[in-house]
């Protein structure tokens, strides 16, 4: 009995001993599990996805509250009527919506004192101011050229006889361009009798070829541009000692509806001839000044 009890216990104890070192090695074989290392990062990504989610949710909603606004402004906007920009009237529109009107010695005379006010003194001004009696009558636009210079010049027949000077005219008429100076001798047939008519213009006539024949022989009405007549009146091919009526084409207006003197450099170019001995010779009483 005894032996059995003590091997049974032996047995026993030696089985269990055995049985722990088993566990033992079983556990030292078993591959120690590696930490969870993947879960911050699968965290981080989940908390970004939620955050770009988050932010979609916003600027979708946000364009949400927008777009109805830009439609309303839309609608507000083709509800409103348009304004119309006003377009700045030019020289042109002017003048013809309006009626034109006869030029007068006044125009004239407002014109010198406009274009010299910052270039003379006050006492100047008022010596370049005509009397009346410095003018002729002025077209009423019913006359064509050859009648208006019937009106204001009735003793030409007589005045032209007694003309003999050479390099001089006794009419010069003074216009804005070579064609316009063309159209106007034409309309001289009329009136001039046997008087000899000059074109005074710059367009393909040199001015050496115009001082010939002012100087060839004698020459009763000169026809041009103030800028050619002033040029001659310089390289004294022209002599104004003998002239006696100016006549200007004040009313006549170009296919943009300007006067002579609404063009900016024959603008310049008249007021030099001006200067150039006419107001003189209309304060001396000798020349007189027509507006036709």
């Amino acid at each position: 009995m005894g032996d059995d009890l003590g091997d049974e216990w032996w047995t026993n104890e030696a089985n269990s001993d055995a049985s722990e070192v088993r566990e033992e090695t079983e556990e030292e074989k078993q591959p120690t599990e590696k930490p969870n290392t993947q879960t911050k990062p699968e965290k981080r990504k989940r908390a970004t996805e939620k955050t770009v989610k988050a932010k979609k949710k916003k600027k979708n909603e946000q364009k949400e509250d927008i777009i109805p606004q830009k439609k309303e402004t839309e609608d507000e906007k083709s509800a409103k009527p348009k304004r119309k920009r006003k377009k700045k009237k030019t020289i042109t529109d002017v003048l013809a919506s309006s009626e034109p009107k006869p030029g007068c010695p006044a125009d004239l005379q407002n014109l010198v004192a406009q274009y010299f006010s910052d270039k003379r003194s006050v006492i100047e001004l008022e010596e370049l101011k005509l009397h009346d009696s410095c003018f002729l009558s002025s077209n009423d636009l019913t006359h064509s050229l050859s009648s208006y210079l019937k009106q204001v010049c009735p003793k030409w027949s007589k005045i032209q006889k007694q003309h003999k000077d050479k390099s001089s005219v006794v009419l010069l008429i003074v216009c804005s361009s070579a064609l316009r100076t063309i159209e106007l001798i034409k309309q001289l047939t009329t009136f001039k009798g046997e008087a000899k008519a000059l074109k005074l213009f710059a367009k393909h006539i040199k001015i050496e070829e115009q001082v010939k024949l002012l100087q060839k022989g004698v020459t009763h009405i000169g026809v041009g541009t103030p800028g050619r007549i002033s040029a001659l009146i310089e390289k004294e091919g022209l002599d104004l000692q003998a002239l006696r009526y100016l006549v200007l084409d004040w009313n006549w207006r170009d296919q943009k509806l300007r006067r002579m003197a609404d063009i900016p450099e024959v603008k310049v170019d008249f007021f030099k001839l001006l200067e150039g001995g006419i107001l003189n010779g209309c304060k001396e009483d000798k020349v007189k000044i027509g507006l036709f």
